[in-house]
């Protein structure tokens, strides 16, 4: 069924595609039937970071910026999903098009440059949804904010979705939005990451609630540079970390149609690079809780990415190209995993 709808999903422009797939999954959602379409959930409970995750498979942000289509994704079988990236003021991202499928890889390359709707409307969306999932929001700085200032756009969105969210994803990662990447090293990265867990103690304790703060870098670095990584996020008191993001490499898709169109690189050629910075993470880290993204579009390569060492896996492209199926799919074997270790 879903192969029919992707035929013909995918005669239109990408970003049209994706708007039309969300808008039909809202629309199956209002008429009662969107569970017709992901199946029953598996329930497969896992606790980390303090939190119950009804199983180990979620959603990437990316794919809803703007929690405008969280209650009908969470009819699909996720445990968790993770809305954003969002930032302060609303914004329009990169020109159009900006959005690039490379089906021969399984493949999907974006420059949207975060675009959304500002934190006040995602905020309010979040508030009315109904999901009884794990719901991650991820923040990041609008693109006119100085690489030198991206510490006040955190704290702003940090301050307004901390009520909402079950955990906070810092998003330091994406390849599309100028210097961005910086902070993933050295004074910068502490300052930053030594501010938030700062804030976010004080929200939690005028709270009376723990949110954790989880944050997601980039698999385009060296294995030094994954230590360094590991040792930040461990000094600042980190909950867990988001491996990986795109990838600006072109190695595994030189040639194909749209390779060189600038942007992050997502799917299945991403697979092995994140699991190479999931292993190195592990070895560091032996005890944060790894949330493992990037090429899975299987049962055998989500149980791949548990195995180099992530607690849970999140899903993007695989789920473009697969359909729903996949979560369930994932979650059984994930489920089944665990029940021979």
């Amino acid at each position: 069924m879903y192969s029919l709808a992707r035929s013909l999903l995918f005669r239109l422009e990408a970003e049209k595609a994706h708007g039309v797939a969300l808008s039909a999954l809202d629309l199956a959602q209002r008429l009662g039937v969107a569970g017709c379409v992901g199946g029953q959930r598996v329930e497969d409970p896992v606790e980390l970071m303090g939190l119950r995750f009804p199983n180990r498979v979620g959603l990437a942000a990316g794919l809803d910026k703007n929690a405008d289509h969280l209650e009908a994704l969470g009819t699909l079988g996720f445990g968790f999903v993770e809305v954003g990236t969002v930032t302060p003021r609303p914004q329009d991202g990169n020109p159009r098009p900006r959005l690039f499928r490379l089906p021969e890889q399984e493949a999907i390359i974006n420059r949207m440059g975060f675009n959304n709707a500002g934190v006040d409307h995602l905020v309010e969306r979040v508030r009315q949804v109904r999901f009884d999932g794990v719901i991650g929001i991820n923040i990041g700085k609008n693109l006119t904010t100085p690489v030198e200032r991206a510490v006040d756009d955190y704290l702003i969105c940090l301050g307004k979705v901390h009520p909402y969210a079950h955990y906070v994803t810092v998003n330091i990662s994406s390849p599309n939005t100028p210097g961005l990447r910086n902070l993933q090293f050295g004074a910068h990265l502490d300052t930053l990451l030594g501010t938030l867990r700062e804030a976010g103690s004080r929200l939690d304790r005028d709270a009376g609630r723990r949110v954790p703060l989880a944050v997601k870098i980039a698999p385009d670095m060296t294995l030094d540079e994954v230590a360094l990584v590991a040792r930040a996020l461990a000094d600042n008191g980190i909950d867990a970390v988001i491996a990986t993001n795109t990838t600006v490499s072109r190695e595994a898709v030189t040639g194909l149609p749209h390779a060189d169109e600038q942007g992050g690189l997502s799917g299945r050629p991403l697979f092995e690079p994140s699991n190479a910075v999931v292993r190195e993470l592990r070895r560091h880290l032996p005890t944060l809780p790894i949330i493992g993204v990037g090429g899975i579009d299987s049962a055998e390569t989500a149980v791949a990415k548990v195995e180099a060492g992530a607690d849970l896996v999140q899903l993007y492209s695989g789920f473009i190209y697969r359909g729903p199926a996949l979560v369930g799919e994932c979650a059984r074997a994930l489920k089944a995993h665990g029940d021979k270790a």
